[in-house]
């Protein structure tokens, strides 16, 4: 099955053509690794799928985003960020307790009954592999969890609004690989529930956790494929290039 369902797309800032003519699939329950060095358009393309960018004032685009068989822009902003989680860089917890991060969405939603909160907050945390490290403590303040905790906490809070796909922007930047293995091993278990988009500048990470592997560079789709072909096969000189620290 298809999640998105990408045409022509192009998108434009001011004068700057940051994608050209990208034609692609994402398909659903897979984990796509995106990777490209800096300004190839790979975080352009993410925001795109949770129109994200439309925040920009000087955007503007032509082609064609279809998500679940529909015109991405003929939906609602707020459906579709509700339905499309994003996970940014850097942690961002509410400034509120662990509990209350993870509610704030469900409540925002209309769900008031104290059970159901709670039934939703132990199965994000759990999805996100954190609960068993704050079961205990969810009445303090989310900013006492370490880096990695934080990052986790984000992830159960996109998860507690049930959406249908999850998109990961640099999740593991700024964290230790005892952390990072954590955020990784929460993803390969998430893509059983959701479809998930990952950008990463780390292309190992992408060879550990991704099903397929597209490669950007200059705004451009270069190639898209399993992710063991890319990295062990790949079609095009570049990528091949890219994935041993030729460039980028």
């Amino acid at each position: 099955m298809v999640t998105f369902n990408i045409r022509n797309l192009n998108i434009w800032f001011g004068k700057i053509h940051a994608l050209r003519e990208l034609n692609m699939q994402v398909l659903t329950h897979e984990i796509l690794t995106v990777i490209g060095p800096a300004n190839s358009g790979k975080t352009t393309f993410l925001r795109m799928l949770n129109r994200l960018n439309e925040l920009q004032p000087n955007f503007t685009m032509s082609g064609t985003v279809d998500f679940d068989n529909r015109n991405i822009m003929s939906l609602g902003r707020e459906d579709v960020r509700r339905r499309i989680g994003m996970v940014f860089a850097l942690p961002l917890p509410l400034p509120l307790s662990i509990f209350d991060n993870i509610a704030y969405g469900p409540r925002m939603y209309g769900i008031r009954s104290c059970s159901k909160l709670a039934s939703i907050v132990e199965d994000a945390l759990k999805k996100a592999y954190l609960w068993e490290e704050v079961k205990d403590r969810l009445d303090t303040s989310a900013f006492k969890l370490s880096g990695g905790q934080q990052q986790r906490l984000c992830i159960a809070r996109t998860l507690a609004v049930e959406p249908q796909v999850i998109l990961f922007d640099e999740p593991c930047s700024g964290l230790d690989p005892i952390s990072t293995a954590k955020v990784e091993e929460a993803m390969i278990k998430l893509k059983e529930y959701y479809t998930i988009v990952l950008v990463t500048n780390n292309v190992k990470q992408a060879a550990r956790v991704g099903d397929r592997t597209a490669f950007f560079l200059g705004g451009e789709l270069i190639e898209l494929d399993k992710t063991d072909k890319i990295f062990t096969a790949p079609e095009d000189s570049r990528t091949d290039g890219y994935i041993r620290g030729k460039f980028g």
